[in-house]
């Protein structure tokens, strides 16, 4: 079995070579596919992510989002918990800034904070998943350990976001792993119990 660094780079390089146009297709197909998903119309309050390094293009699904009313969250680096994530509210007007990862994200100001397990969806990025629920993300451990803080019982769904190229047979798996209830891609919803 390949080390989890390899699978990485494997996928990573497979994802950033998808071309505009096939990106174009799957965010399009993305945003059909979430709209199918049972929990979703009961769903008010929504954790993204801004796309970076070829992930699964997350622009339209939050547009959509935003038409039908939805509350749309992303993730930004706990300034005073290394390692941690919080979800701020975004919308249009909502000022971004580039974390250490030169990744877009919203000043973390206390009042559109919301609390993890207040979240109805949180999804993810992740680089690789398996056919067991399992994902690998960047390496850095900001989603599994921040999704660790969840209680044992939660109604938040954890999707994972992926183009079809970035599933594996099996993943090297770690006890830190936070394993997914559901992995979207462009053509199908893959749902673990």
């Amino acid at each position: 079995m390949q080390t989890r660094a390899e699978i990485r780079k494997h996928i990573r390089l497979s994802r950033q070579q998808l071309s505009l146009q096939q990106q174009q297709v799957a965010a399009e197909k993305l945003v059909e596919q979430v709209l199918l998903l049972p929990q979703f119309n009961t769903s008010q309050h929504i954790a993204l992510y801004l796309t970076n390094d070829g992930e699964l293009d997350t622009s339209l699904l939050i547009q959509a989002l935003w038409q039908l009313n939805k509350q749309v969250y992303l993730p930004v680096m706990h300034p005073f918990a290394p390692g941690y994530l919080l979800f701020v509210a975004y919308n249009k007007n909502t000022l971004l800034q580039a974390n250490k990862f030169g990744i877009l994200e919203p000043y973390p100001e206390c009042q559109h904070i919301i609390p993890l397990a207040k979240l109805d969806i949180v999804f993810t990025p992740l680089v690789a998943f398996d056919n067991k629920g399992n994902r690998l993300g960047m390496g850095g451990g900001f989603y599994d350990r921040t999704l660790s803080q969840l209680p044992n019982k939660h109604a938040t769904e954890l999707v994972g976001l992926a183009h079809s190229c970035q599933q594996v047979a099996a993943l090297p798996t770690e006890s830190w792993d936070i394993p997914l209830n559901t992995i979207i891609t462009p053509d199908k919803i893959w749902q673990f119990s």
